[in-house]
C-alpha cells in the first residue's frame, strides 16, 4: 500500500470541496472495497477523506410516501429496517444475498453502489485491463470469461457490476442524491448513475470529480410480490452468475431487473409489458442484443430459467 494523507470532513459540502481541491483524493466510509484495492495498488489515492462523521446514517420517510436512505446506512441496518422489509422487500432480500454478515455490517449504501468490478483480470495487475489501465487491452476477452457480461459490453470491457443492492434500487426507480464541490445538490435517477463501458470502461459512473453521494431516495411502495433470486457458484459470499429482481402484481404485470449480466444493473421497461405472456418471451426481448463468449453463453439459458422460476413462484403465491 502506498503512502497517503488523511482527514475527517465535518460536512458533506466540505468533503466534496476537499476531494475536488486535492488531486488523487478519495472518500472512505466502510472501506470494504477501497482498502482491498489499495493493498493491491489498483487504487492509489494520495489522500483519504473520512466521511463517517457526516450524519448520513439515517433512514427516513419522505413527504411523498417514499423513503430516504442516508449514504452511510450500513447494508445490515438497511436490510433489517422494518419499513424496508415491509414495503421494499426486494431491496432487503437483495442486501441479504450479498457478501457476508461481517461485510454487511461495514458496507454502506453509497459504497455498495460504487463498488468496482470483481473481474479477476481487473484484480491481476500482471494482466492488461482497460478498466484498471486505459488502453492496455482486455485480458478477459481471450481468457476465462464465465462470470462476465452478456449484455451492454464492448470490445474494451466485458466486466459485470457486482452489486446486488443496485439491482433492486434500479428496479424500484431509486434516485441518488449528491452534493457537488460548489455545494449544489443534484438528483440522479438510478438508470443514469452507472455507465456502460464503451471505449472508456474506467469511467464507471456519471459523478463529477469530488461529487459525494449523500442519500438514495425511493418512491412510494409498489405493492405486489417481491422476489430476488440469485444464482451463484456457492450458497454464500459469492457474486451472481445471474440474478433476477422482480416486483409482480396479481394480474401478471410488474417489473424485472437483472444482475450478473452487464456492466450496470440491467432493466428494459419495454420487455416488462410481456410479463403476462411468460418468461421465454420476456427473456427473448431482454437478451435480443446479447453478446456471449464460449465460456458464458450458458447465462442466456440461466436468465430464462431463473426468470421462469420467479414467475412460477409468483403464480403459486397468488
Amino acid at each position: 500500500m502506498k503512502p497517503f494523507s488523511y482527514e475527517r470532513a465535518d460536512t458533506p459540502g466540505e468533503a466534496a470541496a476537499a476531494a475536488a481541491r486535492i488531486p488523487g483524493a478519495k472518500f472512505i466510509a466502510g472501506g470494504t472495497n477501497l482498502l482491498d484495492l489499495m493493498k493491491l495498488e489498483i487504487e492509489t489515492p494520495l489522500h483519504l477523506i473520512d466521511v463517517n462523521g457526516l450524519g448520513l446514517d439515517r433512514i427516513e420517510a419522505t413527504d411523498d410516501g417514499g423513503m430516504r436512505i442516508g449514504a452511510l446506512v450500513s447494508n445490515t441496518d438497511l436490510a433489517a429496517d422494518s419499513r424496508i422489509r415491509r414495503d421494499y422487500a426486494v431491496l432487503a432480500r437483495a442486501l441479504l444475498a450479498g457478501a457476508s454478515g461481517q461485510l454487511r455490517n461495514k458496507a454502506t449504501t453509497a459504497g455498495n453502489l460504487l463498488q468496482r468490478t470483481r473481474c479477476p483480470y481487473f484484480y491481476d495487475t500482471n494482466l492488461p485491463c482497460n478498466k484498471r489501465q486505459p488502453g492496455s487491452g482486455c485480458a478477459a476477452r481471450e481468457g476465462v470469461s464465465r462470470q462476465h457480461a452478456v449484455l451492454g459490453s464492448s470490445d474494451a470491457c466485458i466486466a459485470t457490476h457486482p452489486s446486488d443492492m443496485a439491482i433492486a434500487m434500479r428496479l424500484l426507480d431509486a434516485r441518488v442524491e449528491t452534493v457537488q464541490p460548489d455545494g449544489q445538490v443534484r438528483h440522479i435517477p438510478m438508470t443514469d448513475l452507472h455507465r456502460l463501458p464503451g471505449d472508456t470502461p474506467h469511467i464507471e459512473h456519471v459523478l463529477a470529480p469530488g461529487e459525494l453521494i449523500t442519500a438514495v431516495t425511493l418512491p412510494k411502495p409498489l405493492g405486489g410480490q417481491h422476489f430476488y433470486y440469485k444464482v451463484r457458484d456457492r450458497a454464500s459470499y459469492a457474486f451472481a452468475l445471474v440474478s433476477v429482481a422482480a416486483v409482480l402484481q396479481p394480474d401478471g404485470n410488474g417489473r424485472i431487473a437483472l444482475g450478473g449480466v452487464a456492466h450496470k444493473p440491467w432493466r428494459e421497461e419495454a420487455a416488462e409489458a410481456d410479463l403476462p405472456r411468460g418468461a421465454d418471451i420476456v427473456a427473448e426481448r431482454l437478451l435480443a442484443d446479447a453478446r456471449t463468449t464460449a465460456h458464458n453463453a450458458f447465462k442466456l439459458t440461466l436468465v430464462r430459467r431463473t426468470l421462469g422460476a420467479v414467475l412460477a413462484q409468483a403464480r403459486a403465491g397468488a
